[in-house]
């Protein structure tokens, strides 16, 4: 898969917006201010093309980035205290109806904040990938912030935790020093192997 040909295609805001199913999907999903813009730079191998910010809450959209034969959706984070309730039920109705819309999703990355471990929502999310038969991956960023010894700790517990969803992989990343985007993009490469 060629990670560099991906192009920002368009934002949606609303469940009633999302285009019909087209061509094969990954999703990447996390509470807010996880890193996910982040990572899909370090993807793309380009600084900008998903918008970061120091501030949570700020992917308010369903993002789509296609490279022409597969797409990467960046869905709203979740969890942010300081966002509007109605605000929160427009993400969460997003959320949910991508994954109801009958569209080609390959691949769940779901994204956690390795300081912090799997929260309630991230929980919840896993639970309705698994019972939806939707194969997904587990990515634990900010690596950099913790010590080797605590980051494996806490890649182990995670991976103990997570037997039960199903999931297909632990990775670990960071922004900072890129660690773990070669075998994310192997991961996600082996999700598409026959689009």
């Amino acid at each position: 898969m060629r990670f560099e040909d991906f192009v920002f295609t368009a934002s949606y805001g609303q469940p009633s917006q999302l285009p019909p199913p087209a061509l094969p999907e990954a999703a990447f999903s996390g509470r807010s201010n996880v890193g996910k813009s982040s990572l899909l730079n370090k993807l793309f191998g380009r600084k900008s093309l998903a918008r970061t910010s120091s501030q949570p809450g700020k992917t308010v959209t369903a993002n789509f980035y296609s490279n022409g034969a597969v797409c990467f959706v960046d869905l709203p984070g979740y969890g942010y205290a300081r966002v509007a309730r109605s605000e929160k039920d427009r993400f969460s109705e997003l959320a949910e109806y991508y994954f109801q819309s009958g569209r080609d999703i390959r691949l769940v990355v779901q994204l956690a904040d390795i300081r912090r471990g799997l929260s309630p929502e991230d929980l919840g999310m896993l639970d309705f990938l698994s019972a939806k038969g939707i194969a997904f991956i587990v990515v634990l960023t900010k690596t950099d912030k913790i010590g080797k010894a605590e980051t494996e700790r806490r890649k182990r517990e995670a991976a103990q935790a997570l037997e039960k969803f199903g999931c297909a992989g632990v990775y670990l990343f960071s922004a900072l020093s890129g660690e773990g985007t070669g075998e994310i993009k192997a991961a996600l490469s082996s999700a598409f192997e026959s689009t």
